[in-house]
């Protein structure tokens, strides 16, 4: 199961092999990037069945007009049911590095989607790394959110043991083979609060350089995965899926 995918981003022509090229993936999470966005996911989940849509705005790009995110999220009322979490929301780590952004405006939006992913009963999906996931984990708390997804995670010793004792997931994209910092806190999350993602199209390095993301590259993940816990392949398996299906109400 890939738990984290842009599918909207794919050229139309690369969608269908995407999709439905590894008949082993169950399900793929869609998550969106903005209104446009989420309507996109909604007519791919429409045509293919394994897709299972995520609404919410990503935070590594301007901050929408007031009529804009009112619309959003009126939007995501309305469609809330057929989604299987908010996301991707959160903080602009990113964009903060190339330009002075203020951080204020980009947490009431999260606070305001946290608080509809409880009202909706739904998991939320976040990007959060380093010292933002800091910032995340004070409003999760605030808000007694337990079922919260940091995807691509990066952050300090402190936060990771925040995370764990609070149920949080993470999720490992393939550059877990290439990246030690990724093999490191692979080591210390546990297994039962871990899920594998791409995050395509975003292309990867190493083992990966040159090739189209695609669900497919999850099982190097996985093999990797239960290299570094000392699992056995089949459990590696058996683990990730049941977490994904936990999370996700599948």
């Amino acid at each position: 199961m890939v738990i984290h995918i842009h599918l909207d981003q794919y050229e139309q022509h690369d969608l269908q092999q995407i999709i439905e090229g590894d008949s082993s993936v169950e399900a793929l999470i869609a998550v969106s990037w903005d209104l446009n966005s989420c309507k996109m996911n909604q007519k791919i989940a429409l045509h293919y069945p394994q897709v299972k849509p995520a609404y919410g705005f990503h935070p590594e790009q301007p901050l929408p007009a007031e009529k804009d995110f009112k619309e959003l999220l009126s939007w995501m009322e309305l469609h809330h049911s057929e989604m299987v979490a908010v996301g991707e929301v959160g903080l602009p780590y990113y964009s903060r590095q190339e330009q002075e952004l203020s951080l204020e405006p980009y947490l009431e939006l999260l606070e305001m989607f946290i608080v509809r992913a409880k009202k909706w009963g739904k998991p939320i999906v976040l990007h959060a790394v380093l010292e933002d996931a800091k910032l995340v984990c004070d409003l999760l708390e605030k808000h007694s959110i337990r079922k919260a997804h940091f995807h691509w995670f990066k952050g300090d010793e402190k936060t990771i043991e925040w995370m764990i004792r609070n149920g949080y997931y993470i999720s490992v994209t393939p550059d877990v083979l290439y990246e030690k910092e990724i093999e490191e806190l692979v080591k210390k999350y546990p297994l039962e609060q871990m899920v594998v993602e791409t995050d395509g199209p975003w292309p990867f390095e190493g083992p990966f350089q040159g090739k189209q993301t695609h669900p497919r590259m999850i099982h190097q993940s996985i093999e990797e995965i239960a290299r570094i816990k000392q699992v056995s392949l089949d459990d590696a398996y058996s683990i990730l899926r049941k977490n994904t299906l936990y999370f996700y109400d599948l």
